[in-house]
């Protein structure tokens, strides 16, 4: 049986940095990165990204709709 590990992909641009995804995150892979993006915000990215698991809350929890998840298949 394959194993799905998720992959998100965060707009950095479009991240205001309101660390509502990393909150709503269970596996806790989302945090704030200490560089800023070119409108002066922390974006989020995937500090953890083995453990992610593709459940998507962080997409759904996203006011500005900037987070994508993908589902991969790893043997």
């Amino acid at each position: 049986m394959a194993k799905i590990r998720g992959a998100v992909v965060v707009d950095i641009e479009g991240c205001k940095g309101c660390g509502v995804c990393t909150v709503a995150c269970p596996a806790k892979v989302l945090a704030l990165a200490k560089e800023v993006n070119g409108k002066g915000y922390n974006y989020a990215y995937m500090q953890n990204p083995e453990a992610c698991i593709g459940c998507e809350s962080c997409a759904i929890v996203c006011p500005d709709g900037v987070i994508t998840v993908y589902k991969v298949k790893v043997d």
